[in-house]
């Protein structure tokens, strides 16, 4: 179940450059337009001076790269495999370059992202959240009977849960990997206790078209910052994680058992406890689900990831943010008050409003320090300024952002730049 390689249909990620360039993409230049993505690339236009329009959101190359080695080398040394949530970007191009990186699989949490993985041929799919909608149960069943060697797994935390799957799975080929998914005071999904947990199981191990797989859960529903409390509670979480998995081994109907939690937040505490503790012999697979490190972020996750401003793992580099907003002056009312070309329709802002970090005028990109946006608007940011500012109308800004999870679904297409230059597009389907 857990030896062979994640991979993508070659044909499908392929076809994504083949898709021509038109209106649909919001900033891209109409000296563009009728290329393919591919034909566009080997342009290699430049970001200011070749009609993009602002605002954009690019990704930049190297940061890219770096944040790619850096989750690979780290989770091959603390020994946990990595299935990246995708829904962060929902980029099959980007999710290739995490399993070049050494990704075990990619995680999904709905029926409609479930179907754009499989339109791209995702081999390996950890489906972490519960998948009882009978129309969708239906289709999973007609996409395992087609391809063989299509892995798939989701969570169940309730014994009407195992009732509705498996009525509607009964004619699927094979049987369907669950976990038993844990939850926590104050979270989100999951069982509260293990004789809950114990009764799915049974539920699990009486159904004929199920079969239990290992436990999961989500530990950033129960912390949200970088102090010891937090750090205290997730920890609690994830050997309560490995408790029920002991618990519960004599059920476990598959040869290898996968224990899996794992934001980007807190994904050190989860490693540090889901790699320790164990029976011998027990055949665990700790599978972290990270997915927001492959852009990093100016905000929450700089603020709070193991590997952000603050480091809490020694010997590894930091993450570095991917993602850039830029956005021109478009109004300067009062000599404190600058507007931009850009608001919720394009950046984040539920955790965390962009931050300016560059202007640029004539050709020249600067730094850019006191300046910052105090509110959005559907397609302005208020950008209060400082006596000093040197910020004029027609002025490029470029922005940090923050939570890169609410901002890949306003782009359809995002450049990928080294420098001014853009080298390629990631296509996204939200």
């Amino acid at each position: 179940m857990t030896l062979s390689k994640c991979f993508l249909d070659p044909a499908a990620l392929a076809s994504i450059g083949e898709e021509r360039l038109d209106w649909r993409f919001k900033a891209i230049p109409p000296s563009l337009w009728g290329l393919t993505v591919n034909e566009a690339a080997t342009r290699r236009p430049n970001l200011f001076g070749d009609g993009f329009t602002g605002p954009i959101v690019v990704l930049e190359a190297d940061a890219l790269d770096h944040n790619l080695r850096t989750m690979s080398a780290w989770c091959t040394a603390h020994g946990v495999r990595l299935a990246p949530h995708g829904k962060t970007t929902m980029a099959p191009q980007l999710f290739a370059r995490q399993i070049e990186h050494g990704a075990w699989g990619i995680t999904c949490a709905n029926a409609a992202q479930l179907r754009v993985y499989r339109a791209f041929g995702v081999s390996r799919i950890l489906f972490a959240n519960q998948l009882v909608d009978p129309a969708a149960l239906r289709w999973l069943s007609t996409e395992l009977a087609a391809d063989p060697r299509f892995e798939f797994s989701c969570w169940v935390d309730s014994v009407r849960a195992v009732e509705l799957m498996t009525r509607a799975l009964l004619d699927a080929p094979r049987p369907v990997d669950v976990l038993i998914e844990l939850g926590g005071d104050g979270g989100r999904t999951g069982v509260r206790d293990e004789a809950t947990a114990r009764a799915v199981a049974a539920a699990i191990r009486d159904s004929p078209v199920l079969r239990l797989a290992g436990v999961g859960g989500y530990e950033g529903a129960l912390a949200h910052d970088a102090g010891q409390s937090s750090f205290d509670t997730v920890a609690f979480y994830a050997r309560r994680l490995r408790e029920l998995a002991i618990g519960l081994s004599d059920s476990f109907e598959t040869g290898e058992v996968i224990v899996t939690a794992g934001g980007s937040a807190f994904f050190d505490h989860i490693a540090e406890e889901l790699t320790t503790g164990w029976p011998t012999e027990f055949p665990v697979v700790p599978v972290l689900r990270s997915g927001a490190y492959l852009t990093h972020d100016d905000g929450y996750y700089r603020r709070v990831s193991p590997l952000g401003e603050h480091p809490r793992v020694e010997s590894t580099s930091s993450f570095r943010s991917a993602l850039r907003a830029w956005a021109q002056v478009t109004s300067k009312p009062t000599t404190d008050l600058a507007l931009l070309t850009l608001g919720k329709r394009d950046a984040s802002f539920d955790d965390g409003l962009p931050e300016p970090q560059w202007y640029r005028r004539d050709g020249r990109t600067l730094k850019l320090a006191g300046h910052t946006v105090t509110k959005l608007n559907d397609q302005h940011a208020f950008v209060a300024l400082p006596g000093d500012s040197p910020l004029e109308v027609g002025d490029w800004v470029g922005l940090g952002l923050s939570h890169p999870c609410t901002v890949f679904d306003k782009w359809s297409l995002i450049p990928l730049v080294d420098g001014e230059i853009v080298t390629g597009f990631v296509r996204t389907y939200f």
